[in-house]
């Protein structure tokens, strides 16, 4: 146990391990059947990778009128309270970032690359995979397109949620050949160990614009995630682009913000899935934003829209911390499950939670707490 802080041993860190097999090959099922049995071992399960499937773009230097976004969500009244503040960081777990993009290029405060194959065939993905290192860069565009969302100056596209917030950019994803398309694709250890980072380095929210199913064994990212909500760090992930029950990672672990996606009318999209006991809905349809090599694109999906309230959770912890005080994780969720906008007669709904994201609103409740 030694180098463990107590956090970490409470969160069962020291009793995790990942085999890399030296050669090629797999363990028999009837090795991992009696691994199993061993009184010490509470589960284990062959390595899982989980992905971002990338919408088809259209990229383009030209942008049209998104203000039906902002006013969607109320946003410009938010931003009369606060465009975010430096000392609130928004760590951006995904497929890495274009830093030198000149809608963020100062935003991003750290990045790191996580993205770690070895023992696993890597002959559909491109690019260098098994090398730990400094190197984030976003050879998919979905992580530079999210960051956009969130720390966009607005030189080229409509601001983002929080232009003054800062960025950790953590790349778990690598770009994988599937068919004709390309997607993001990576371990879940290596998504837990960036998980880890973020909130070791200070991360007051993390977007998760990834899922994973489960497939067996312990629930994924359990341990990393429950580690990160009992440091108070707020995660926020998206729900799933399928539109059925079916029940996406981290996104349907207790304690995240599970996001679906509206479109411009405010109606729930038919990708978004509903599996995730789903806290609200945002924008997620058609949205614009940065992409890699100093370009732009259109996007859809509830990966979109997961950074529209990780954004948001930026402003509303920038606020309070300008008048010295941290808000916790407990608030946060009573205050989004009491502003939003209900889009049926529930008080949650399976597809769109406690309804549509309202800041207005958001941030009245969150002055009154304040005060």
């Amino acid at each position: 146990m030694h180098g463990w802080n107590y956090e970490e041993i409470l969160s069962g860190f020291h009793l995790t391990f990942r085999i890399i097999l030296q050669e090629d090959g797999e363990l028999p099922d009837t090795l991992i059947k009696q691994i199993r049995t061993l009184p010490f071992v509470d589960y284990i399960h062959r390595i899982m990778v989980g992905t971002a499937p990338i919408p088809h773009t259209s990229n383009t230097l030209t942008y049209g009128d998104d203000d039906a976004i902002s006013k969607l969500i109320y946003l410009q009244y938010a931003k009369e309270w606060t465009k975010g503040a430096k000392q609130i960081k928004v760590a951006v777990l995904d497929t890495g970032v274009d830093i030198k993009h000149p809608e963020f290029r100062d935003q991003v405060i750290q990045h790191k690359d996580f993205v770690n194959l070895q023992g696993l065939d890597t002959s559909n993905f491109i690019g260098e995979v098994t090398g730990l290192d400094n190197s984030d860069e976003d050879k998919v565009g979905h992580g530079t397109h999210v960051t956009g969302i969130i720390a966009a100056k607005g030189l080229h596209m409509n601001e983002g949620i929080a232009p003054q917030c800062s960025i950790l950019s953590c790349r778990v994803l690598a770009p994988m050949k599937n068919g004709d398309h390309v997607v993001g694709a990576g371990i879940v250890d290596n998504i837990n160990n960036g998980i880890k980072w973020a909130v070791d380095h200070g991360a007051d929210v993390i977007n998760m614009s990834l899922g994973i199913k489960h497939t067996g064994g312990g629930l994924p990212h359990e341990d990393v995630i429950k580690y990160a909500i009992n440091k108070n760090v707020t995660i926020v992930a998206a729900s799933g682009n399928d539109g059925t029950q079916e029940m996406y990672y981290p996104a349907a672990l207790d304690g995240v913000i599970a996001v679906g996606a509206v479109d411009l009318t405010g109606r729930v999209t038919s990708f978004t899935s509903y599996g995730a006991p789903i806290t609200l809905v945002a924008p997620g349809y058609h949205i614009y934003s940065s992409f890699p090599d100093g370009k732009y694109a259109y996007l859809s999906g509830t990966s979109q829209a997961s950074p529209y309230v990780s954004g948001s959770i930026g402003l509303m912890k920038s606020f309070a911390s300008e008048k010295g005080i941290k808000l916790s994780n407990r608030q946060i969720n009573y205050i989004l499950r009491n502003t939003s906008d209900r889009l049926t007669d529930k008080v949650r709904d399976a597809r769109s939670g406690f309804g549509l994201l309202n800041l207005a609103d958001s941030f009245k409740l969150l002055n009154n707490l304040l005060s």
